[in-house]
């Protein structure tokens, strides 16, 4: 399955990334008990255009089986969301039922993201390359379908969507633009969709509520009135 594709055309669908995690390093009780098959698939069931799921279990409270129990019911794209940093993970992933994965240049060298881009690509896998900052936009490599613009400052954890606005008019042509982390309203991502990105990441938003399905919902149809 295509996930720059479906991000970019798929018409009826919100361009939202629903993302799957009980923890992260800066909220360690977000939702622990969530089960990954009842979420992914109510997201699905609300419009989202793909699924990320953290597999990570230390950072995240993940596994490999929140992937591999979730692809076996969703239709839409699946984006491996780990520190991605070594080649068995690519294929990893791909055994697992990924569809794309996750390489931050805040973490990796230009010949890094190279070098790991080819293999997942070879794989039969689409990137996602994470930046934060103006100057990773260089790590960038042709072969890389989706460029993303974590809002999240790294170090200091706070969010600002500015960060996607300014660093928008900089970004290669050819890619489909995914502002990640900080949305937690329908009007932030008209605005954003406005400026020209197409995806739109949200994870705690919805994963910290009792039912994240029903808050994916209510979020992609709060986006549609105010689109009108």
């Amino acid at each position: 399955m295509l996930f720059a594709f479906v991000i970019y055309n798929k018409d009826g669908l919100s361009g939202i990334i629903a993302e799957f995690k009980r923890k992260s390093p800066s909220k360690p009780h977000i939702n622990l008990i969530a089960d990954s098959v009842k979420v992914t698939t109510a997201y699905q069931k609300a419009g989202t255009s793909a699924c990320s799921i953290l597999t990570d279990a230390d950072f995240f409270g993940g596994s490999d089986d929140d992937m591999t129990s979730a692809r076996q019911h969703m239709h839409i794209p699946l984006l491996r969301k780990d520190f991605v940093i070594d080649p068995y993970q690519i294929i990893e992933a791909k055994s697992i039922g990924a569809d794309a994965i996750l390489l931050i240049a805040e973490v990796l060298s230009k010949s890094e993201i190279d070098m790991l881009s080819k293999v997942a690509t070879d794989c039969g896998l689409e990137v996602l390359m994470e930046i934060h900052t103006a100057d990773q936009i260089k790590k960038y490599h042709e072969r890389i379908a989706n460029i993303g613009v974590n809002n999240r400052n790294l170090k200091t954890f706070t969010t600002d969507i500015r960060y996607s606005k300014d660093i928008f008019p900089l970004l290669p042509h050819d890619t489909v633009k995914v502002s990640e982390s900080g949305l937690h309203e329908a009007a932030q991502v008209v605005e954003l969709k406005t400026a020209g990105y197409h995806g739109f990441l949200i994870g705690e938003n919805f994963m910290k509520t009792e039912d994240p399905g029903a808050a994916c919902a209510e979020f992609i149809n709060n986006i549609n009135k105010a689109k009108l």
